[in-house]
């Protein structure tokens, strides 16, 4: 078993379903996959082949406006995972998106886009606090973030 300096921070794991996700990440836009069979276009997440609401497999990946609002939140003590120990206390946010109030993403609310895990303060962390989605690099891949929108 690796020691705690040899463990890596999590990075997602990509699929063929979710990849068009990371790619339009890596260009800094945030889209989400969206059902093309008319008149569903509905919105789903996780990215997956089949539309939840009309069995379609058609699909289209739509632009968000990368505003939400912090629909829950957690601060994890001790760390759950050795690697995040030095970069504790940090968050972990769930933003439910403004355009997409169905959909809600799992991330971390930060003070920059490159800031550090543990950049915000957990004290300043409030329920119902608009957002705005950040990008920043981490092991090759590009990740969205969130940060305040009035900070």
């Amino acid at each position: 078993m690796a020691d705690a300096s040899e463990q890596a921070l999590l990075t997602p794991v990509t699929d063929d379903d979710g990849a068009p996700f990371w790619d339009y990440a890596a260009q800094g836009e945030l889209r989400m996959q969206a059902c093309a069979s008319p008149p569903c276009g509905e919105l789903r997440f996780p990215p997956r082949p089949c539309c939840p609401h009309c069995r379609s497999f058609d699909s289209e990946w739509r632009r968000m406006s990368g505003h939400g609002r912090i629909w829950s939140y957690v601060v994890p003590h001790p760390p759950l995972l050795p690697a995040y120990a030095a970069q504790a206390p940090y968050n972990a946010i769930i933003v439910e998106l403004a355009d997409a109030p169905r959909i809600r993403l799992v991330g971390n609310l930060v003070t920059s886009a490159d800031a550090p895990l543990d950049s915000m303060d957990p004290d300043r962390i409030r329920i119902g606090a608009k957002v705005q989605v950040v990008f920043t690099q981490l092991d090759g891949m590009t990740l969205p973030r969130w940060v305040l929108e009035r900070p």
